[in-house]
């Protein structure tokens, strides 16, 4: 696995970056309860820092996430204590029988697997297919294109009480890939900590993840918005209905 979302981009992460899965949390509550699911387990791939966890968690339901960063995994524990977490792969990872699965964030968009094909996003589908009861959903989003209007590579700087990152991104549109280059900064005591991270995001076809959501089983629904919070430029909402 590649490296990614070591200690400190967590951190940053999940201070400076949960507003979306805060905001997205009341409009996905809202797509459970309207295909029927009040209760039981909900399965979060790409988990994060566990705060889409602690709002179902406070809602009643199981939470099982899934997520390939320990650093990540140690905040969800602590955001949803009474949540199950695994460190994995969410195109790996064994899948318990569940009432709904989740992925926040275009998890499936990443590419810390190594050898990621067209044939791992079906794998990947049939197995939350195989994993859910009859009438479950899959809500997940996904890096769909590259927001054209932006001239790359893009430059951000922000910065927290107590932490700051540099991102820079730069696009390959030929090969539909995204590079993301992330140089932290963390306070630890009186000094700030560097760290660096490169990640790789891939831009999916909307026609060949409805194609393969399909030839898994599933009925699908595009998604502009979890509710109120639209999705971020480039990027598509799934539902899937078993």
């Amino acid at each position: 696995m590649s490296k990614n979302y070591d200690e400190d981009l967590a951190y940053i992460h999940d201070r400076g970056f949960g507003r979306f899965a805060n905001n997205a949390a009341p409009g996905l509550l809202k797509l459970l309860r309207e295909h029927g699911i009040r209760s039981g387990l909900v399965v979060d791939l790409g988990c994060g820092s566990g705060i889409w966890a602690r709002h179902l968690q406070v809602q009643g339901y199981e939470v099982f996430g899934v997520d390939q960063s320990k650093a990540m995994i140690q905040l969800a524990r602590k955001c949803a204590p009474h949540a199950k977490f695994e460190i994995g792969s969410l195109f790996q990872t064994k899948l318990p029988s569940c009432n709904a699965v989740t992925s926040m964030g275009e998890c499936i968009s990443y590419l810390f697997d190594k050898n990621i094909t067209r044939d791992s996003l079906f794998k990947l589908f049939r197995n939350v297919y195989e994993a859910l009861r009859p009438g479950g959903i899959f809500v997940f989003d996904a890096m769909e294109s590259l927001p054209y209007k932006l001239k790359y590579p893009k430059r951000i700087y922000l910065t927290g009480r107590d932490w700051a990152i540099l991102f820079e991104a730069t696009c390959d549109r030929k090969k539909r890939l995204l590079t993301r280059h992330q140089v932290t900064f963390r306070k630890i005591g009186s000094h700030y900590r560097r760290s660096e991270e490169v990640h790789r995001v891939r831009v999916l076809n909307r026609r060949v993840v409805r194609r393969e959501l399909e030839r898994a089983g599933f009925r699908v629904r595009y998604l502009k918005s979890y509710g109120r919070m639209p999705m971020f430029p480039g990027r598509l909402g799934f539902l899937a209905l078993k």
